[in-house]
């Protein structure tokens, strides 16, 4: 049976299966492509030959399915997917109906623990949602364990004026009132430049559970994201420092796609996070993948991870020479402090599109 004739869920199951097996997390299949077919909902049993059903924003292409590989020192990989789950009639209110549906099947299966989640569902979840999205599922697969499960939410769902106040309506019902004017006052300087975009929270009983905001900035240089860093401890500002250089080809500004930040809070943080991320939009500042990939590997080198997790999960997604498109390797992030240290790849399903690879004059 060709591709075009394969329904999205069973297309994305598939690449899910081949990253696994690439990067050693075989055994964990199973109750894997189960977990990816739940979440995406019942919009995902089209064929591929349809156009996109929802304009989802995960990736360029509208599949509403992104993969990435979680690589740290002295640990086996990681692999986590971003889901939209696509309702059968999609518009914003039905996909975050199916998210919930899927979120109440899920939470008998998983055994999940709701009760952050609860604490702020009224803020993030409105009964007429705004935004591009408002309900993402994070699944992230590990050796020898159950899949965890992660929700993001939007801070703009009630308008990007209202994001703020949300934010902090959250963090404060959360414990983590004290840690708002610590963020704000690393990451959020620039006038309508810094805003929050994200909001996650794991769905694990404590002191597991993670709860993360993400701040994103416009036109960014290399001094805002290390002032941004500062916020948490244990941070090495020129690691990150370089490894931004590495991945954007400069010091800034960085006027595509923004950097974001984002900043982890675990059991007992009160009023400071535990770790920092910056999350790279790499896809917009390289011609091709061919330059993305180059890029990757001198970032892994900088930071001392073994590259080949990463050259065998490219393998298993690549359908294309890397030079024939831009944005199979969309982000590169790099996580600092607690509790995980290391590099995140994410890497596209392309399902339905390829984007051009652009001109040496376009990415400049």
């Amino acid at each position: 049976m060709s591709a075009p004739h394969v329904s999205l869920r069973d297309f994305a199951i598939g690449q899910l299966r081949n990253l696994l097996r690439a990067v050693g997390l075989t055994g964990s299949a199973e109750r894997s492509t189960k977990l990816l077919a739940e979440a995406m909902g019942p919009g995902c049993e089209l064929p591929l030959s349809a156009v996109p059903h929802w304009p989802s924003f995960v990736a360029d292409d509208h599949t509403p399915v992104e993969f990435s590989v979680a690589l740290t020192q002295n640990e086996p990989p990681a692999v986590r997917m971003i889901v939209e789950s696509i309702a059968e009639h999609p518009d914003r209110s039905a996909n975050l109906s199916a998210a919930l549906g899927v979120l109440d099947r899920l939470t008998v299966q998983h055994r999940l623990d709701l009760r952050q989640l609860d604490l702020v569902r009224d803020l993030f979840l409105p009964a007429e949602p705004q935004g591009a999205f408002a309900f993402w599922y994070s699944l992230i697969v590990h050796a020898d364990a159950a899949p965890a499960i992660k929700v993001y939410l939007n801070p703009e769902v009630r308008g990007r004026e209202s994001a703020t106040a949300l934010v902090s309506e959250a963090l404060a019902r959360l414990g983590l009132r004290d840690a708002y004017p610590r963020v704000t006052g690393h990451a959020l300087q620039r006038d309508g430049l810094d805003r929050f975009s994200f909001f996650a929270l794991d769905l694990t009983e404590e002191p597991q559970a993670r709860v993360k905001t993400y701040v994103s900035h416009e036109a960014a240089e290399i001094a805002d994201v290390v002032r941004a860093a500062a916020a948490a401890p244990d941070v090495d500002l020129e690691l990150l420092s370089d490894v931004v250089a590495l991945a954007c080809g400069g010091t800034g500004p960085f006027t595509r796609r923004p950097l974001m930040s984002s900043y982890t809070f675990m059991s007992g943080d009160t009023d400071r996070p535990s770790g920092y991320s910056i999350y790279i939009p790499l896809r917009d500042y390289v011609q091709d993948d061919l330059e993305a990939c180059e890029r990757v590997l001198t970032i892994m080198a900088r930071c001392g991870l073994d590259t080949a997790p990463f050259v065998m999960a490219l393998a298993s997604i690549v359908r294309r020479p890397l030079a024939e498109g831009v944005g199979l390797i969309a982000h590169v992030s790099l996580r600092l402090g607690r509790p995980r240290p290391g590099v995140t790849v994410y890497l596209s399903s392309e399902a339905y599109d390829v984007t051009p690879p652009r001109t040496k004059a376009m990415s400049l």
